[in-house]
């Protein structure tokens, strides 16, 4: 729109003409947003309010009397608040960059006191605090003209041709050259020992694979003759099986024949042994039976002969007492007694003779036994006629 001025977000429009400003400055100050400004009866001016960079050359005489070149730069800008843009429009809108000019100035002083206040070592050392002096004694003269410092680099500080600095840092450098050659002759010696255990390690590997090798070689030599031998050694086992089996074959028929001779031969001859044994155990026992039953038979006839011819020797005993002088004394009871001692010796050889039967097991002679007691007897009671016999 006509007549109607917007400020770039870095700068700071200015409205002259018109009322005053705020603190009676002689402009209107706006930042941010646009104003309607009346064509002819006001005048409108920009202020920057960008980063400006100041750099500084310098040669400064430290507190030990060295003369130093040190060179450093300088970030400023225009403070955003009113009264530093008005300090600062008043003084550089006209030329902006007096700006750098005079911060540049202004910092080759403040500068040059700082350093004459330090030494050599303090100024290498802690450049640091240098810079941090340099902007804590230039801040209020800054505010004054209304421009703020971000930073203050000290790019650099030579000696010239004095040869201070290099003498300073020549312990230093010694110092950093002895530990640059300790590190790297530890760094050759642990070269050396790397190299040293990878030919170690190589040498291992090589020792390794020859053993492996010669293990593989001799396991493959070991398989051939296993197979060299593996005809051999299985005609070997086929033929001992072989005779494995011929002699269990062997075995197998003598066990055959020895029980084929025993079921033709030994069998046999025990079959009729026994078979004889068991008739001469029937003969003999069939003459037993035989002997005992003539010996009770012979006893049976002895028996019956003897009572069939207990009359007889009964006559032949009194027949012996026939002619004899007895005298009775008892009467008929004395011969009543001596007819029943005749009848008593009689039965006393009876039993005689059947003793002499029951010891002869045999029963051979026994008649000849009996007629003998009977000869016996016959002879006693003839004996008796010799002389009287007294019956009590």
């Amino acid at each position: 729109m006509f007549g109607y001025r917007v400020p770039a977000p870095d700068e700071a429009m200015l409205i002259s003409g018109g009322r005053r400003g705020l603190g009676g400055a002689p402009f209107r100050v706006v930042t941010g947003h646009g104003k309607f400004v009346l064509p002819i009866f006001r005048k409108v001016r920009f202020l920057t309010l960008s980063m400006c960079e100041a750099e500084v050359t310098e040669t400064c005489v430290t507190k030990q009397g060295i003369s130093l070149h040190v060179r450093a730069v300088i970030a400023f800008k225009v403070g955003n608040d009113h009264e530093s843009i008005i300090n600062a429009g008043q003084r550089f809108l006209s030329d902006q960059e007096q700006m750098s000019v005079l911060t540049g100035r202004i910092f080759a002083g403040h500068l040059r006191a700082i350093i004459g206040s330090m030494t050599v070592e303090e100024i290498v050392t802690e450049r640091q605090k240098l810079a941090a002096e340099v902007l804590d004694t230039s801040k209020t003269e800054m505010a004054k003209i209304g421009l703020i410092v971000d930073s203050l680099q000290i790019q650099s500080i030579d000696d010239g041709d004095t040869g201070y600095i290099d003498a300073m840092s020549a312990p230093h450098k010694a110092a950093i050259q002895r530990q640059a050659q300790i590190a790297q002759a530890q760094a050759t010696q642990a070269a050396v020992e790397a190299e040293q255990e990878a030919a170690r390690k190589q040498a291992e590997y090589a020792r390794q694979t020859a053993i492996v090798k010669a293990e593989y070689s001799a396991e493959v030599d070991r398989a051939q003759a296993q197979a060299a031998q593996a005809g051999p050694l299985a005609q070997a086992h086929a033929q001992q099986e072989v005779l494995a089996a011929q002699t269990e074959l062997a075995q197998r028929q003598a066990k055959l024949r020895q029980q084929q001779l025993v079921a033709e031969v030994v069998k046999p001859a025990e079959a009729e042994a026994e078979r004889v044994r068991i008739l001469a155990a029937a003969e003999a026992q069939r003459m037993k039976i035989q002997a005992e039953a003539a010996a009770s038979y012979d006893r049976v006839a002895l028996d019956r002969m003897l009572i069939d011819q207990l009359p007889q020797i009964v006559k032949e005993a009194a027949g012996g007492l026939s002619g004899a002088n007895v005298n009775v004394l008892n009467g008929a009871d004395g011969l009543g007694e001596i007819a029943a001692g005749l009848v008593s010796q009689g039965l006393t050889i009876l039993d005689s003779v059947r003793q002499g039967l029951g010891q002869d097991k045999d029963g051979q002679g026994t008649r000849g036994d009996v007629n003998s007691l009977l000869q016996l007897h016959s002879g006693k009671e003839r004996k008796s006629d010799d002389g009287p016999v007294d019956v009590d």
